[in-house]
């Protein structure tokens, strides 16, 4: 046991779910429909994790709110179209929400997703049931900011100090130290290793099965 936290807070894309190809591959695909300028995969897993307007905004700053919105709407076409191969979860992931669960510990999602995206993939994967609360960007400020993560450290009447956020980039750490709670990094998502170990998490981890060494072991 490395921590006495009762609380553990995933973030979805990159942590759990391994869908930096399928966020990329939609976002290029609606800048070309709309002729807005291209950008690279790095400069699109670099704004993954923030909501969706935001990303938009960082990624194409001085944009106008009609091209935001023209972007923001094309993106959700593609995204969550039917033609669209589902993205799937990391190996272990699965196995590792249903051990925590068994194990009794308060398990949450705060995302950079969009609730109808968070609620579609909670359905498809089944892992609904293990987070009885789950906070979006679009209900919520975005990370960094930690409101996500005390809606979250209220709903469940823990304290921030018992709290692990478990995400893939540098606004899911900076969340959780905004919350004074804990952060713990994962390097198989979208930022770098250096990037995350500056935010000066519990631990970094590379895959799944140090995850779940790293809690329950």
């Amino acid at each position: 046991m490395n921590h006495q936290a009762k609380l553990i807070v995933f973030d979805w894309d990159g942590t759990l779910m391994d869908s930096a190809a399928h966020i990329i591959e939609c976002l290029q695909t609606a800048l070309i429909d709309l002729n807005l300028p291209q950008k690279t995969d790095d400069e699109i897993k670099n704004i993954i994790g923030l909501g969706l307007r935001e990303a938009l905004s960082v990624l194409l700053p001085g944009a106008s709110a009609t091209d935001l919105n023209a972007l923001t709407a094309r993106y959700r076409d593609h995204f969550f179209s039917e033609e669209k191969e589902a993205s799937s979860l990391f190996a272990g992931a699965r196995e590792l929400v249903e051990e925590l669960h068994e194990q009794d510990y308060f398990l949450a999602v705060a995302t950079g997703k969009g609730r109808r995206g968070l609620n579609k993939v909670l359905i498809e994967t089944g892992l609904g049931h293990y987070f009885p609360i789950t906070r979006c960007a679009d209900e919520s400020h975005s990370k960094p900011h930690p409101q996500m993560l005390l809606d979250i450290i209220d709903w469940y009447g823990v304290e921030a100090s018992e709290t692990i956020m478990i995400g893939d980039t540098d606004y899911d750490l900076q969340m959780a130290n905004n919350a004074q709670s804990h952060g713990v990094a994962v390097t198989y998502g979208v930022h770098d290793k250096q990037r995350l170990l500056d935010c000066n998490p519990l631990t970094c981890v590379n895959n799944i099965e140090e995850l779940r060494n790293w809690l329950l072991d």
